[in-house]
């Protein structure tokens, strides 16, 4: 199975962390995912799916599909107590020493992050499906990366996925 996975366009907000608040788009919404639906255009999926957040699902409609099937476990990283604060005035020390298996405060670690995404690739990679395309966030398409092969946990934050950019997994 072809797995394509697409990271929603530019976000409307700079400087904050967002994690899984539903946060606007910017302004150039339209160019961005104009450039997204072109690639895909001539592309065939058996299915869509896309975490339920906005940025997310509002690019797979851009793009045309209209039975988008949403799952929680597509969301970006819970930063809990951290969503909406600015970056510069999180205390991130303690988080730092191991942000793989630390929480962030009433929120989730990247290895929980990791469990649920890979959850979800398990039960997709288990259909009888050909092609399908994801629309998430660049925390899950890392997660992607690592379940794939392409990097570790520890290395899994090391290049992250540009707004709209698309990545290709072949399953076996």
């Amino acid at each position: 199975m072809k797995i394509y996975i697409v990271r929603h366009t530019a976000v409307g907000v700079n400087g904050v962390c967002y994690g899984q608040t539903d946060v606007p788009l910017k302004d150039t919404f339209e160019s961005e995912a104009e450039v997204v639906k072109q690639k895909l255009q001539d592309l065939q999926f058996d299915a869509v799916f896309s975490s339920p957040l906005s940025r997310a699902k509002r690019l797979a409609e851009y793009c045309g599909f209209t039975d988008i099937q949403l799952y929680d476990r597509l969301k970006e990283l819970h930063f809990g107590d951290w969503e909406m604060k600015e970056w510069d005035r999180i205390d991130m020390e303690e988080w730092d020493k191991d942000w793989i298996r630390t929480p962030t405060p009433n929120g989730e670690s990247f290895d929980q992050m990791y469990a649920r995404v890979a959850s979800f690739i398990d039960e997709l990679v288990k259909k009888d499906y050909s092609s399908v395309v994801v629309f998430a966030h660049g925390g899950v398409i890392n997660c992607f990366r690592v379940y794939f092969g392409q990097t570790d946990l520890q290395g899994a934050f090391d290049k992250l996925a540009e707004y709209g950019e698309i990545l290709e997994f072949e399953s076996n």
